[in-house]
């Protein structure tokens, strides 16, 4: 018999704590063993209790979220999930901690929401799970050491759990002339903007949030946004981004899958497909019809995953041709989509 996965509830207002307490006790494989209002009191029962996994507020008195995660993870490394304002400031505090080590975030409720912090629940059966590692993501630009010529490629990444920090390591070996890449990661609407100018400031290429026609480009890298429009590419001549207005895929909305089905038709062997660390199947079979199409795909390995879902499932049913673990993947990638000489993909 599976043990409920027992989780300390961190935050400073008594009203938030109990709507958290009560989304999670809902869940019957998820138990909350106790509350704390601030870090100090955060840390006696950490010490007490021995939770699983620490729900933790961002925005606290005397010692922020940031700070605290932090020594969490210096000092006593455990699966924390972040609770954030759903602000610019909350965005920005919230990838850092994602960088700091932090298995993922949630987005406090907007009055009326019909279901207050979504899948909270299922984050933290999966942290409880989960093999935690703090986050060695490099935080200046690296220039990778290569004469890369890039051949007529397009490349699609799907993310979710853990893809901060995946997205950053990838993203990181890829020169200024990279691929024309797209990716969907699973993130709030309010966050894709802000991961999207960090990538950006860190990474060699320029990362900007995908908007509806932009021009698929060398040396650019598109980031769907979170909340009402899957991304797809379209537009075989002259391919462009497109946000399209279509109910959830696999719960999601922006769709690993949909990104990858449009890929797969728009680009066929002119492709290349990356699945990376996430919950659930999203991605799996999109991949599965671009690596069908003649593209070449690669998987993350379950060592260097946060969560083994995603590319567990797209590697078992065939739709992974290469596992890598993640320090590989972008130098992967770069191969793959290399021209070979004058005038060839």
């Amino acid at each position: 018999m599976i043990m409920p996965a027992r989780v300390l509830v961190v935050d400073d207002s008594p009203t938030m704590r109990g709507l958290i307490t009560a989304v999670l006790n809902s869940d019957p494989d998820v138990s909350v063993v106790g509350q704390a209002g601030d870090a100090m009191e955060a840390r006696a029962a950490i010490k007490e209790l021995n939770p699983d996994v620490v729900t933790l507020d961002v925005e606290m008195p005397n010692m922020n979220g940031l700070e605290f995660l932090d020594k969490i993870m210096r000092l006593r490394p455990m699966p924390v999930i972040m609770v954030s304002a759903m602000t610019h400031h909350g965005a920005n505090a919230t990838l850092a901690a994602l960088e700091i080590g932090a298995f993922d975030c949630v987005g406090k409720p907007a009055p009326g929401d019909a279901r207050p912090f979504g899948d909270l629940a299922d984050k933290v059966k999966a942290a409880a799970r989960s093999t935690l590692r703090r986050s060695s993501a490099p935080a200046a630009i690296v220039t990778p050491a290569t004469e890369y010529k890039v051949g007529r490629k397009v490349v699609a990444i799907g993310s979710s759990t853990g893809g901060v920090e995946a997205l950053i390591t990838v993203l990181q070996n890829f020169p200024k002339n990279c691929p024309p890449t797209v990716i969907t990661q699973h993130m709030p609407s309010t966050f894709t903007k802000s991961f999207a100018e960090r990538l950006n400031r860190i990474c060699a290429p320029v990362v900007q949030e995908a908007t509806d026609g932009a021009r698929l480009e060398i040396g650019k890298v598109y980031l769907a946004p979170g909340g009402e429009r899957h991304l797809q590419v379209a537009n075989p001549s002259a391919p462009v981004c497109r946000l399209v207005e279509r109910d959830p895929v696999n719960g999601h909305r922006p769709s690993v899958d949909v990104l990858f089905d449009s890929v797969a038709e728009l680009a066929g062997r002119n492709a290349v497909g990356v699945i990376l660390t996430g919950m659930g199947r999203d991605g799996a079979s999109g991949l599965l019809k671009m690596r069908q199409a003649g593209a070449r795909t690669v998987g993350q390995n379950e060592k260097t995953c946060v969560v083994y879902g995603m590319p567990r499932v797209a590697y078992e049913i065939g739709a992974v041709e290469t596992q890598l673990p993640l320090s590989s993947i972008g130098e992967e990638v770069l191969k793959l989509t290399a021209a070979r000489k004058e005038g060839t993909e």
